[in-house]
């Protein structure tokens, strides 16, 4: 525990430093951040998360957006998500998870986690729920469509898995995706 505590501790100071709010220093790439962690310690990054977006005075503004609730508010609207048990007993697991892909693709969950204006220099979008909403919605798909729309502010992902550079693995397990245009957040 005291590993994660001193890791979540220093994401203050990353979040602080001018550069890092600015995006520079990436030569020219998105600034798409990942905190990894072990997905035991899913309780202690959730209340880490909450205590930075409480901070006062400080010099960044985190806009959190949460993939399973977003997931959640997107079949809530398009009057699936009652109907989704009945559906998987009925069709079975697979059936259910392409249905609910076809819902919830990366474009429809952006068109809720888009908002404006970005503050450039204190905005930093918090990706959260990564580990929650798996199968449904895979994070290197998520992150390939992201950049378009958030190419002005810091993205951090939080990352209940590993990831080596190139490859993302969700619970330090499942193969989640390719991804290289992402840096480790410390």
């Amino acid at each position: 525990m005291a590993a994660i505590t001193q890791a979540l501790d220093r994401i203050k100071g990353r979040l602080s430093d001018p550069a890092f709010l600015s995006n520079k220093g990436l030569s020219n790439e998105v600034g798409i951040h990942i905190f990894c962690y072990d997905p035991r310690d899913e309780f202690i990054v959730q209340d880490a998360v909450r205590r930075l977006q409480g901070e006062a005075n400080a010099p960044y503004r985190i806009v959190e957006r949460d993939l399973y609730e977003i997931f959640l508010s997107l079949l809530e609207d398009k009057r699936v998500l009652q109907a989704a048990p009945a559906l998987e007993e009925k069709k079975g697991a697979a059936y259910l998870l392409e249905q609910l892909q076809r819902i919830a693709t990366p474009e429809a969950l952006l068109a809720r986690m888009d908002y404006a204006p970005h503050v450039r220099g204190r905005d930093v979008l918090f990706l959260t729920g990564v580990g929650k909403v798996h199968p449904f919605v895979r994070s290197h798909q998520m992150l390939d469509s992201m950049q378009h729309l958030f190419a002005d502010i810091p993205i951090v992902i939080f990352y209940p898995g590993t990831f080596n550079g190139h490859t993302l693995y969700l619970f330090g397990e499942f193969l989640d995706g390719h991804y290289y245009r992402a840096f480790s957040l410390l």
